[in-house]
């Protein structure tokens, strides 16, 4: 052994020891808990050199989505500003049409499209309809960013609404209001992602039961938010679903 070799010195003993072992020799001193792995460079042998590890991101597979650690600020925004918005109109006392509640028979308030999904009369309901975009909805923007997933919510629940104008009886007098379509539209693309993600992979699948039930949770708010519309909500699912189907892909094709 070269003496360039015997440059670890024991901190027990004070000896000059190898620094390829991993117990000092003369005092049986523990030096390091592995001895380092050796590769030959010319006619010696040296240390290799440790590799920095990369730090690993959940990717969909086969596709190229990551998982952001950004803020979900498109998700927090639909909730904080439909909180706001159902304070003031409790405040104020004024009705809920007064604060974009979709009236139907629609006159010429094209607007209220917009509006309805993110107006509220029930706290219970902005409840429910918070968690699920809480769960789900900051799931998906953490993959497809906030710019598209505010687009995403905002389509899921204006097309929700636009559906239950097309489907209710224009001899009554309706209103529509509330996100459950935001919520199912979230629900469901986030559940097509993820699918996508898990799909052939080991011990990396998901609750699909504690999904469906939140599914079914939603599905059944109209019984008891007046202002829930069933069709509003369905549609709204079927727009998240078909968002999932299309982002995949598309990171697919890439």
């Amino acid at each position: 052994m070269s003496e360039t070799e015997l440059s670890v010195i024991c901190k027990n003993c004070g000896s000059e020891v190898s620094p390829y072992v991993t117990e000092c020799p003369y005092c049986g001193a523990r030096l390091r808990k592995r001895a380092p792995k050796l590769e030959r460079r010319g006619d010696a042998l040296e240390a290799r050199e440790p590799r920095k590890r990369r730090r690993r991101v959940p990717r969909l597979r086969g596709a190229s989505f990551a998982v952001s650690a950004e803020r979900p600020y498109a998700t927090l925004t639909v909730i904080l500003g439909s909180a706001i918005l159902l304070l003031v109109q409790k405040a104020t006392g004024y009705a809920l049409g007064s604060f974009g509640g979709l009236v139907i028979p629609l006159e010429e308030d094209w607007w209220r499209y917009l509006t309805a999904p993110f107006a509220y009369i029930d706290v219970g309901f902005l409840f429910v309809v918070a968690v699920a975009l809480a769960i789900f909805g900051t799931g998906v923007e953490r993959r497809l960013g906030t710019a598209r997933t505010a687009i995403l919510l905002v389509a899921c629940g204006t097309l929700g609404t636009i559906a239950a104008d097309a489907a209710a009886s224009p001899d009554s007098v309706t209103i529509v209001a509330g996100g459950n379509g935001i919520a199912l539209g979230a629900l469901a693309a986030w559940f097509v992602i993820r699918r996508a993600e898990v799909r052939g992979e080991i011990g990396e699948d998901f609750d699909v039961v504690g999904v469906a039930v939140c599914a079914v949770v939603l599905i059944v708010l109209p019984l008891f938010a007046p202002t829930a519309d069933w069709v509003a909500g369905l549609a709204g699912g079927v727009v998240g679903a078909l968002a999932g189907f299309a982002a995949t892909a598309f990171q697919r094709a890439d």
